[in-house]
């Protein structure tokens, strides 16, 4: 998300960073580079006209002008503008309620709700340790009921019974009740999405929120559709109390438009995000963190939490152990270490989270994905359990066996040695004292990649 316009305002702003002197010229001149980036991102046009106004008036202040970095001073101004426009922080869900508290999920057909829902309802019972049962609503689209039972199933959230010969109000009035009886935290009603806005889907929906009174009235939105997410999100609001937004598909938006409108427009917070296809690609959307993506600073704060959260800790305390006993790092620790890059949403999810991605060429960021992982550990697995423990050993005929074994070429095996081989020295490095802050300055803040480099 939002790759181009990272790279278009990154671009800008790295030429003001070390500047001792800033002017109305070159700042009118940076301006007008900022405001282009971000209509091709597709921000509506009075979000822009706010934005840029707002970023002039403080730059041309005191705190720029007598700034001893003048330029750096002009980008904290940028990321602050941006991230006020994007709402500041993250709002979490207002679960404060008797149980079970309500949530009632709106949206056009193709936002990628009923999914929602199923990430909505893995994300509580993970992370807040809430129950949850979701209910469909939608009785017009053919296996909408069935795919949502589906989703319970994988997620493990009870599913309320529909059939699409009932009326949708009584179906979300009777789940609420079994939710009640069930002592459930939490109940996710999924509604019917149309095509367009009409006046049909919207009495309807007005129906079921006055029968159920939600908590939460969160509208879904595909973040693929711009500045026209932003729009439809508000007329959504104009007929319904809606509390919050969750903003989908921003895994394939590389514009971003839509985050930077909703806020401004609505004057409601997008409260997640959806990252990716799976169940668990939901996160809870942190404006300053999206902003510094944004500016390429990363996000390592995200990446962190997440490292904590899906990282087997009792592998990585068992490699550690292993290295400080002086036991070198093999084969089948690399492949260890490429399943955990998995479980962390792919190389692509971290390498977006990583500070300084925005100076990577967009061709060497190609060569580093997670089709590449799954490559290189079916070359391991194509291995004996000697070779993966003694890699010297590997010489040609054997290479030609775990080319053929894996279905890859001799030279990716070639690769996967020579890239193997740099982690070994890595690891080597770490496991000497003082090692770790030793191996950072030799990266010097760079990252090898593609080619014969590391794979993440």
């Amino acid at each position: 998300m939002f790759d181009s316009l990272s790279e278009r305002l990154g671009s800008t702003l790295q030429k003001l960073r070390g500047q001792g002197r800033i002017t109305e010229a070159n700042v009118k001149e940076t301006l007008r580079e900022v405001r282009m980036a971000l209509l091709e991102a597709d921000v509506a046009l009075p979000v822009v006209r706010d934005f840029v106004d707002r970023v002039k008036e403080r730059a041309m202040g005191q705190d720029v002008l007598t700034s001893l970095t003048p330029g750096q001073a002009l980008v904290k101004v940028v990321n602050d503008e941006l991230t006020t426009v994007m709402g500041e922080a993250n709002e979490s869900l207002n679960l404060n309620a008797q149980p079970p508290a309500v949530i009632l999920m709106a949206g056009l057909q193709g936002a990628g709700k009923t999914t929602s829902v199923a990430k909505l309802a893995r994300w509580l019972k993970e992370r807040e340790k809430k129950s949850v049962m979701v209910a469909s609503a939608d009785v017009y689209r053919p296996a909408a009921i069935e795919q949502l039972k589906t989703l319970a199933n994988e997620v493990d959230a009870h599913f309320f019974p529909s059939q699409s010969d009932q009326d949708p109000v009584e179906i979300a009035k009777e789940a609420v009740a079994q939710a009640k009886l069930q002592f459930v935290d939490v109940v996710i009603i999924d509604t019917a999405g149309r095509l367009h806005i009409d006046d049909d889907m919207m009495t309807e929906i007005k129906h079921i929120h006055d029968a159920i009174n939600p908590i939460e009235t969160l509208f879904t939105v595909d973040s693929m559709t711009g500045q026209d997410a932003a729009n439809t999100a508000k007329a959504f609001n104009d007929a319904l109390p809606l509390t919050g937004v969750i903003l989908t598909k921003t895994d394939g938006d590389a514009r971003g438009g839509a985050a930077l409108s909703i806020r401004q427009i609505t004057g409601k917070p997008i409260k997640f995000m959806g990252v990716g296809e799976k169940t668990d690609a939901l996160e809870p959307f942190h404006p300053d963190r999206v902003v510094s993506r944004i500016l390429g600073m990363g996000d390592v704060l995200s990446l962190v939490e997440e490292a904590q959260r899906k990282m087997d800790k009792g592998a990585a305390d068992k490699l550690a152990s292993k290295l400080k006993k002086g036991k070198g790092f093999d084969l089948e620790d690399f492949r260890d270490q490429l399943r955990q890059m998995g479980n962390m949403g792919g190389i692509g999810s971290m390498l977006d989270k990583m500070p300084g991605m925005g100076n990577i060429p967009a061709a060497a960021k190609n060569q580093v994905n997670d089709k590449e992982l799954g490559k290189l550990e079916a070359i391991i697995n194509s291995m004996t359990k000697k070779e993966r423990q003694r890699p010297d050993i590997i010489k040609g005929s054997r290479k030609k066996r775990i080319a053929a074994g894996s279905g890859t070429q001799i030279q990716d095996v070639n690769r996967l040695l020579k890239q193997f081989a740099q982690m070994q020295k890595m690891m080597k490095k770490m496991s000497q004292k003082g090692g770790l802050a030793k191996m950072m300055r030799g990266l010097g803040g760079k990252m090898p990649m593609g080619g014969g480099g590391l794979p993440f």
